[in-house]
């Protein structure tokens, strides 16, 4: 439980840090999609009306009993969006005054439109089309439909081709942080990954970089795949200091990966299992994001907050990234754990109640009116 004097430690700090968080430079990369939000209608009352399937369980009820019969299921589009892991933790980031630099696949030759207010915010680059993602959000979760086959172009060499290996070094040179997400569904992630350690890094020089990595839930990736791609992020550790960033069921994956006893039926066993991951990747920072609550290790030490939890977001695809974009500010701006992980939960805790990425006086706002049943 987080006292309300540690919450207005955190609000003072945020909003006296808009100066030094508009001179933090960052690099992200390296997807792209357009994400269409939809709801599964449960029943149609009018044309205008309807009652939507509120859980994820009375879908699965809805699909399971289809099974030899068929069925019909009627999606109601909400809207359509910039999406990636990438680009929402990127227009995030932006949104709360870093400046921010961004690699990916949003259009080529030209930009797809969803991202032109993102364009505005970021200097952006892109080498390829988007993949496109029916999200079917639900009160207590969303199911990602991915059409991931434009992926392949984010490639070590179209990337050289199209944007330039000497501008990608110098692009990270020039930053403070470079983010590297959306692991899982950048089959060519590994390969990149590869080149950077042998290519790019070797030539870095300034101070050690942060570098955050989130995987975009690894289940579907072979076991070969995500054994090369943790002894690739120890390696980066060398030249960066690394985050790696999971939620729950992510966690619970490279847990079982590493033969590790995994319990996260509460917050006590799911920490147990984070300090444990840690303990096998020697890197800077692991953070876990549940959704109602965040806990990082840092050294083998733990630290745990609740978040400002809400049974019914206007929307939750893309929360995880602001919780990212949020988390990671906070390194930047050299706060302690407890304080990065209130930023996190804060930041995504705005954008599931608006649908908008938050600004630093958004994340004040928050922490200071936090709900009663967080206090």
């Amino acid at each position: 439980m987080i006292s309300p004097s540690i919450r207005e430690q955190c609000a003072s700090l945020l909003l006296a840090a808009e100066v030094q968080s508009r001179q933090i430079k960052a690099f992200i990369g390296l997807d792209g999609f357009v994400d269409e939000i939809l709801h599964v209608v449960d029943k149609r009352e009018s044309v205008e009306s309807y009652r939507r399937l509120t859980k994820i369980s009375q879908f699965a009820v809805r699909i399971a009993a289809a099974g030899g019969r068929s069925t019909n299921i009627e999606l109601v589009a909400q809207l359509a969006k910039l999406g990636g892991n990438g680009p929402i933790m990127a227009n995030a980031m932006a949104n709360l005054g870093v400046q921010v630099a961004y690699l990916g696949l949003l259009g080529y030759p030209q930009l797809n439109p969803v991202f032109a207010e993102f364009a505005r915010r970021a200097e952006v680059h892109s080498i390829g089309e988007p993949g496109r993602t029916d999200a079917l959000e639900f009160e207590d979760g969303k199911i990602m439909l991915g059409k991931t086959q434009p992926l392949s172009q984010m490639n070590w060499e179209n990337l050289c081709a199209r944007f330039g290996q000497d501008k990608f070094r110098a692009r990270i040179e020039a930053a403070d942080f470079v983010g590297c997400v959306n692991w899982t569904m950048l089959p060519k992630m590994n390969d990149i990954w590869l080149a950077m350690l042998d290519e790019v890094c070797p030539a870095l020089t300034g101070p050690r970089r942060k570098l955050f990595v989130d995987l975009c839930d690894p289940e579907k990736r072979t076991p070969a795949d995500i054994g090369q791609m943790l002894k690739l992020l120890v390696e980066f550790e060398k030249y960066f200091q690394v985050i790696l960033g999971l939620n729950e069921k992510e966690a619970c994956e490279i847990g079982q990966h590493l033969g590790l006893a995994v319990d996260y039926q509460s917050a006590a066993g799911l920490t147990a299992l984070a300090v444990k991951i840690q303990e096998r990747l020697p890197i800077s920072s692991l953070v876990v994001h549940p959704t109602a609550y965040a806990m990082t290790v840092t050294q083998g030490k733990a630290c745990v907050v609740a978040g400002p939890f809400t049974p019914k977001p206007l929307i939750t695809t893309g929360a995880g990234d602001h919780f990212n974009a949020g988390f990671c500010l906070g390194k930047l701006l050299g706060f302690s754990d407890e304080h990065c992980l209130l930023t996190g939960v804060a930041t995504s805790g705005c954008y599931v109640r608006t649908a908008q990425s938050p600004t630093l006086a958004d994340l004040a706002q928050l922490l200071r009116a936090w709900p009663e049943n967080n206090a």
